[in-house]
């Protein structure tokens, strides 16, 4: 058979999804970074390999924010202000979320990225006094405990995700989490659909919180790129954490667990477990709150932190 060169191909009217698939790569920070939330704050660092995107702002101790899988420093965005008053706040995206490269595929595990985070906090030589994660972002802090490299006073977990799934789709999602995040048609046929403001909002709104629109418009600004999208799949394809649960009653800082009575993505009643498998552990809840309760109410997670940094004598009253 002679090959001959390929003729252009008309996608008239499937031209957008025919882009989508080809992939648009990671965000980048000329172009969405350009009204960045607290963007005066923020820095890109090269650690463990990698270059990091993060905020440093305020004085005092050291509180180091995670934000969860999707997400990234937007979802500080009024909480790192307010907490800046009081303390040294340093909150990163994580690898491969938001204007962070994404490491290879064994580097997206929880024991990966909690290595690629220390790292970062070795090349600001700064170390946290206090953690403060949501969701993922508050299992990711346990790991940086559990290797021996932090030892910080104490950790918030905002709806922290720190227990297995239990259940029979439990031997079923890990296997379809591994294929999506394999498929490069996936992440990139997610970003695609998530051009859509609705999508956006439907998302946001099955987490049991209501943001303002501001917050939904950075969120969008991410989760349209095929790059944050791979790497959000890609992280729940590595997540494993048995690890976590088999060392939480010997967790060393105090421990806060913070719920939202609303939580529709991680159920609070995991939080209660928790607070009964950790000794000296405290529970707050904040009714009406969702997955999402410190971006709907900052001031008031801002409180809860101080007072709980007071009490474990990170900072005077």
């Amino acid at each position: 058979m002679t090959e001959t060169a390929a003729a252009p191909i008309d996608r008239g009217h499937d031209a957008s999804l025919w882009q989508a698939l080809m992939g648009d790569g990671a965000p980048d920070w000329e172009r969405d970074g350009a009204a960045w939330p607290n963007r005066a704050a923020s820095r890109f660092v090269e650690a463990g390999g990698l270059r990091f995107h993060v905020q440093v702002m305020g004085a005092g101790p050291v509180v180091l924010l995670l934000h969860g899988t999707g997400a990234a420093t937007h979802s500080w965005r009024d909480l790192a202000p307010a907490l800046a008053r009081r303390f040294t706040v340093i909150a990163p995206d994580l690898p491969g979320h938001g204007f962070t490269e994404m490491p290879g595929w064994p580097r997206m595990s929880l024991p990966g990225m909690a290595g690629a985070l220390n790292a970062l906090l070795d090349a600001l030589a700064l170390k946290p006094d206090l953690i403060v994660g949501h969701s993922a972002g508050a299992a990711i802090g346990i790991e940086m405990c559990r290797n021996g490299r932090l030892a910080p006073a104490g950790l918030v977990s905002l709806n922290g995700a720190l227990l297995p799934y239990r259940g029979n789709m439990t031997r079923v999602f890990s296997p379809i989490a591994k294929v999506f995040a394999m498929n490069p048609l996936v992440p990139r046929l997610f970003a695609w659909r998530a051009r859509s403001p609705a999508v956006v909002h439907r998302l946001l709104a099955g987490t049991g919180s209501t943001i303002d629109a501001a917050g939904e418009t950075h969120y969008a600004a991410l989760v349209r790129h095929s790059g944050h999208a791979a790497s959000a799949l890609t992280m729940m394809a590595n997540w494993n954490l048995d690890a976590i649960e088999t060392d939480l009653p010997r967790f060393a800082p105090r421990l806060l667990l913070v719920t939202g009575a609303n939580d529709r993505a991680i159920s609070p009643r995991e939080a209660e477990r928790i607070a009964r498998m950790v000794p000296g552990a405290r529970l707050v809840s904040m009714p009406k709150l969702g997955h999402l309760a410190h971006e709907e109410a900052p001031a008031e997670t801002a409180r809860i932190i101080e007072e709980f940094a007071t009490a474990i004598g990170v900072c005077g009253a």
